[in-house]
């Protein structure tokens, strides 16, 4: 837990009534490489915090998956849309190794809201992180060919690409997997 008490207090200080209530509420869980968090049609309950471990968002679009994104360690792990208006997600969130992962609930989070000013502050940081996040991924699908979406890959994110297995970092970069084999032997 002291690895999400250090991000949230980098962002702001928190308050010891805040670290008390988050080393009191948060839980732990182990999930087995391949396991699920969240599976289309459910509502996503939980917000998460990635001690160890990596995973991924997909969902299908024309009968086939789709990578939206990864989260690793240190990351805040959440179907934004379900979490947030507690609504049936159209995502699934599954485990790409074993990991662990620290979390609350959606009424235990909007209590923390209501309750620690503070965190607010840390809410709307980590929440443009996320959202400039998802804008760089849109505009680099748009105004990025294949080969320049790997490279940007690598350049920003060389640690996903050595672990994300390549049919699902093809499907984030929205090219087959043949292509992207084709992509990495050219680099070679």
């Amino acid at each position: 837990m002291k690895e999400l008490l250090s991000l949230l207090n980098s962002i702001c200080p928190l308050s010891l009534a805040l670290q008390q209530y988050l080393s009191a509420t948060l839980k732990s869980k182990t999930i087995t490489r391949r396991d699920h968090l969240l599976t289309a049609g459910n509502i996503c309950r939980h917000i998460y915090f990635v001690k160890k471990g990596l995973f991924r968002c997909y969902y299908f679009e024309a009968g086939h998956e789709v990578s939206s994104k990864f989260m690793k360690e240190g990351d805040i792990l959440v179907s934004a849309a379900s979490f947030f208006l507690q609504q049936y997600s159209n995502e699934y969130v599954q485990a790409l190794e074993d990991a662990v992962v620290w979390y609350i609930c959606y009424d235990e989070l909007q209590y923390i809201y209501k309750t620690f000013p503070e965190f607010n502050t840390i809410a709307a940081t980590l929440t443009t992180k996320s959202y400039l996040l998802s804008e760089n991924r849109a505009k680099l699908i748009r105004m990025k060919n294949g080969t320049e979406r790997y490279y940007y890959m690598l350049q920003h994110h060389p640690d996903l690409v050595l672990r994300v297995p390549a049919k699902y970092l093809a499907t984030y970069l929205c090219v087959t997997e043949e292509t992207l084999s084709r992509i990495r032997a050219k680099r070679s």
